[in-house]
């Protein structure tokens, strides 16, 4: 059980502000996502008790954390329209003057807003890669699907947010 103590301790110390982060770009607000990564941290706990140590050893702690933070998302949103999705979380760069900054947040402001209106596997898939910078590998497992259908999902995301919709009929 001491072992299990440690690892989790590591596990939240090196991953708290990724999956923070990532509850963010899915929710959209922070009340959410503090509670999505305390959910995350709780239910990883839960199952890493029970795991035999081989199995603790082997495991590809990153993708399973956005996994389950995922289907916390799934499982809190189910059938809930996201709110404004903040990529940025944090202060303006210093450096450029105030209206490079207004600018700069109304971009991200519309493209966030853009994101938070994909539907969910492409906001999961796009998010997951060009967000938090998981390779396909991650984001495959991650989401438990073939690496073929992230990078579909992530394209055909792509093309949605770049108002390239025509044809596709699959949302």
């Amino acid at each position: 059980m001491e072992g299990t103590e440690r690892v989790f301790e590591r596990l939240v110390l090196d991953h708290q502000n990724r999956i923070y982060a990532l509850g963010l770009a899915l929710t959209g607000n922070r009340h959410d996502a503090e509670e999505v990564a305390q959910d995350t941290f709780l239910r990883a706990y839960r199952a890493l008790v029970t795991y035999p140590p081989d199995r603790v050893r082997e495991l590809k702690q990153k993708a399973w954390l956005h996994r389950i933070a995922v289907n916390v998302v799934r499982n809190r949103v189910r059938g809930v329209r996201p709110r404004l999705v903040e990529l940025n979380g944090s202060e303006p760069a210093r450096g450029p003057g105030p209206e490079e900054d207004v600018m700069r947040k109304a971009e991200i402001d519309e493209l966030a807003a853009r994101v938070a209106c994909l539907p969910a596997r492409y906001r999961e898939a796009v998010v997951l890669r060009h967000v938090q910078e998981l390779s396909y590998a991650e984001v495959a497992d991650a989401l438990g699907q073939p690496v073929g259908t992230v990078k579909a999902n992530v394209h055909r995301g792509l093309k949605l947010l770049r108002g390239e919709n025509h044809g596709d009929g699959d949302d």
